[in-house]
């Protein structure tokens, strides 16, 4: 992808949200380079005041924070500016919360590493365009925890609930969250 083919639009704000300090001022040059005005931040609620006082025409938000969660953000900007594109980064890719961003309103949704490219290209996606089938499939123990996510989230992060419904010991499920996602 060339600089010179990116169709931005008139409206070029890029609003950054990361606390990975290195990632976010390399991910702000490379955005800059390729036409867009960028205003960074490193925390929940320096993110959730840009998104307040200039609302972005575009947005690329990490999920997890040290201050809080990156969808506060993206509630916020949704609020403030509807038609934002918004994509929402994570180093701890589960579907659940793939889905919960969606709902709020994310455009889409990647797995770091994501490199500037990446990130560009779902910014600027249009509607009907879909991303290519995955070339590393999940596997079962993936699929599994996946599932397992999703009902967690479903129930409000509440782990008797969830052991309830998979008809799972409490404990065997507190392990199981308790551990890093399968490859």
């Amino acid at each position: 992808m060339s600089d010179t083919t990116l169709d931005i639009g008139p409206d070029k704000t890029l609003l950054l949200v990361d606390d990975d300090e290195p990632f976010l001022r390399r991910l702000e040059r490379a955005m800059e380079k390729r036409g867009f005005e960028v205003q960074a931040a490193a925390t929940v609620a320096e993110g959730m005041a840009k998104a307040t006082l200039r609302p972005s025409a575009y947005a690329v938000i990490d999920l997890r924070l040290e201050d809080g969660n990156g969808l506060d953000v993206v509630e916020r900007l949704r609020e403030k500016r509807p038609d934002a594109r918004i994509v929402v980064l994570t180093g701890y890719g589960a579907i659940a919360t793939a889905v919960a961003a969606v709902k709020i309103g994310a455009t889409d949704y990647l797995s770091k590493p994501a490199d500037a490219n990446d990130i560009t290209q779902a910014l600027l996606a249009k509607g009907d365009d879909l991303p290519p089938p995955p070339e590393n499939p999940m596997s079962a123990d993936r699929v599994r925890w996946e599932h397992i996510q999703r009902v967690y989230e479903l129930c409000d992060r509440n782990v008797s609930e969830t052991a309830r419904r998979l008809n799972m010991h409490r404990r065997t499920l507190q392990r199981i969250l308790a551990k890093r996602s399968p490859r």
